[in-house]
């Protein structure tokens, strides 16, 4: 079995994920500087044997020893990562270079979470994995968007000139159990709302859509990408393709809360994308991936933790 490194390890993702590492008997090092990462995330594995926390940040360089690197550390919500923006960069991009310049000395495949938000306000829909995006590089969300793209640009530098083994996965929206509350993103800001009375706040009319795939789908998906041939090194989109309206994603929250929050709306945010899709044929094909976890069903899920944290 394999030493492995997940950075932002204590996080939403990266938690899930060392569940999953750890299920398949691989040692794993945990790394997190806990701006938006949370110990009660990883707590239950604390007693693990195989399982060791260690509070970094990765825009600082790290000596260890390990076989794999799983680069998910950056915050990736809109409340966290304009809150200090220039932060959010310098995690994109010198967290990247810390991390590549790891994997180079000890020869280590590495694997990037990216982002859908790569893509910006797309022109085209679904996104594909060749479409280049349109980003406003001096917008709001820049530090988040260009940071990530960054990233992949030094990657696939390092792919290039070094013959680093890189593998790139772009994540499109993502939800389930250990959500943060406060995270500002749709999902769990409907269902906090919904549980608590309080409206749900809806920017724009609510015809934009988003793609919600479901936790446990994305971490199998991560996972097998990891594990793919090493000619293979992505980009490639793991998400769902089912497409929903923010309406449409109030009503079924409201559903399944059983509340009765009323809907209130406000002018959209900032370089905020009217669609969001992904196109996953190169993940079915490369990786024999599709997500199987119905909306209705990880919603349930998702409720079920959010009524354990409020209460």
């Amino acid at each position: 079995m394999s030493k492995i490194l997940v950075t932002g390890g204590a996080g939403f993702l990266g938690s899930h994920l060392c569940d999953k590492l750890l299920s398949e008997r691989h040692d794993v090092l945990c790394l997190d500087n806990f701006f938006t990462g949370s110990k009660a995330n990883i707590r239950h594995l604390l007693d693990d044997p195989g399982f060791e926390l260690m509070r970094h940040d990765v825009t600082v360089p790290l000596y260890v020893e390990v076989d794999k690197i799983y680069n998910l550390a950056c915050p990736a919500s809109p409340v966290h990562y304009q809150h200090n923006r220039i932060q959010t960069t310098k995690t994109s991009v010198h967290g990247a270079m810390n991390m590549l310049g790891l994997a180079k000395r000890l020869k280590a495949r590495i694997l990037q979470a990216s982002t859908s938000e790569v893509y910006g306000d797309p022109e085209i829909h679904p996104q594909v994995e060749s479409y280049w995006g349109r980003v406003n590089p001096i917008g709001v969300r820049s530090c988040y968007d260009e940071g990530k793209r960054c990233a992949e640009t030094l990657f696939f530098d390092y792919h290039r000139q070094v013959g680093l083994q890189i593998k790139v996965m772009r994540i499109f929206n993502t939800y389930g159990p250990r959500m943060h509350p406060n995270d500002g993103r749709v999902v769990s800001n409907f269902i906090v709302a919904a549980l608590t009375g309080e409206p749900i706040t809806i920017y724009g009319d609510g015809s934009q859509t988003r793609s919600f795939c479901y936790v446990d789908d994305l971490i199998d998906g991560m996972v097998r990408l990891m594990g793919s041939p090493a000619a293979f090194t992505g980009p490639v989109n793991i998400g769902n393709p089912g497409e929903f309206t923010m309406l449409e994603l109030a009503e079924k929250v409201l559903a399944t809360v059983g509340g009765r929050s009323k809907l209130t709306f406000l002018p959209l945010p900032g370089d905020d994308p009217k669609q969001r899709q992904p196109d996953i044929s190169l993940a079915k094909e490369a990786l024999g991936w599709a997500p199987r976890m119905p909306l209705e069903d990880g919603l349930k899920e998702t409720v079920a933790y959010f009524r354990k944290v409020l209460a």
